[in-house]
């Protein structure tokens, strides 16, 4: 088995750009300690991702990972192996040593925590351990648990010990551990213009009105232009009202960003809302796209309305 390293929390510190992350991540440990919530920051991570896998199949995943013509990317897998595969988790020990003949990247992800605290979550989502099939307690379950994953601990690459832990917390310290390039850089970010009149946004995270600003529309050469039209533009950005906007506008994102990161947000939608969504919401959505970008965000831009303007435009004439 390759060498362990240290726990989790002190591992993820010395993490930098450019991790060469492992191939496989084979995600273990105590029933409670967050196994479930783990997967999901994997899939999120673009990982391929199978729970609850008997161990002597984890090959099997592999050779149908690493497909010839398949992208490096698509070839990451994290699978979760413990022991509510029973007597199938037992093989888990030869199949590592597979893994080192053939040469894999791996690393085993173990999460922990205290007795007391693995007790009162299984109390409080009311479910069965899995350890507890003869009608012993969730105690004697826990200490039959640990008795079976103790080589897998000692071994395990990085020990993340969730007792104290909120879920946010958790993700992203396996963000840190496991996410590399451009993911490390931050969530996705959408931003998009629509008009009011055609109805409210129903899936933005964050929705800002620019109706206050002077509107395009009342100056009858731009009125059949969009945001997108350097005259509109110029009459959106180059009047005192919305400079005054922008300057608070761009503060209030300086300040709400990078809490949306450290939540652990994988993705949010901002929504930039006049009334038509043809003329100060398209060049807005634009100026916020262009800011966050520079910020090193990965945007992209959107005008959910412009279509039905440019319609309407073209039967105008």
């Amino acid at each position: 088995m390759s060498e362990p390293q240290e726990s989790a929390q002190v591992a993820a510190s010395s993490v930098i750009e450019g991790l060469n992350v492992p191939q496989l991540v084979i995600i273990s440990g105590m029933s409670g300690a967050g196994r479930t919530e783990a997967m999901h920051v994997f899939e999120d991570l673009g990982y391929y991702c199978v729970d609850n896998l008997p161990s002597s199949l984890i090959g099997n995943l592999l050779d149908l990972a690493y497909l010839p013509g398949q992208s490096s990317e698509s070839r990451r897998v994290a699978v979760v192996c413990d022991t509510r595969s029973g007597e199938y988790f037992s093989g888990l020990t030869d199949e590592i040593e597979l893994l080192n003949k053939r040469g894999i990247d791996y690393a085993i992800l173990f999460l922990d925590a205290a007795d007391e605290k693995l007790i009162a979550r299984y109390k409080s989502s009311r479910r069965r351990h899995p350890l507890c099939e003869d009608g012993s307690s969730i105690a004697a379950g826990i200490q039959r648990e640990r008795s079976i994953l103790f080589w897998l601990r000692e071994n395990a690459h990085y020990v993340i010990d969730t007792t104290d832990m909120l879920p946010q917390k958790l993700r992203a310290t396996i963000r840190d551990l496991f996410a590399s390039g451009q993911e490390r850089k931050g969530l996705a970010v959408t931003v998009y213009s629509f008009g009011f009149k055609h109805g409210a946004p129903l899936d933005a995270d964050v929705v800002i009105d620019v109706r206050f600003l002077p509107n395009p529309f009342y100056d009858p050469d731009l009125r059949y232009l969009t945001g997108l039209d350097k005259p509109v533009r110029d009459f959106v950005m180059y009047n005192a009202q919305t400079e005054a906007f922008i300057k608070q506008w761009h503060a209030l994102l300086d300040c709400v960003m990078p809490g949306y990161v450290a939540e652990g947000k994988q993705q949010l939608a901002i929504a930039v809302g006049c009334t038509g969504g043809q003329h100060r919401s398209v060049t807005l959505a634009e100026e916020t796209g262009d800011y966050l970008k520079s910020l090193g965000y990965r945007v992209s831009v959107a005008h959910r309305d412009l279509k039905l303007a440019e319609n309407k435009s073209a039967e105008v004439e």
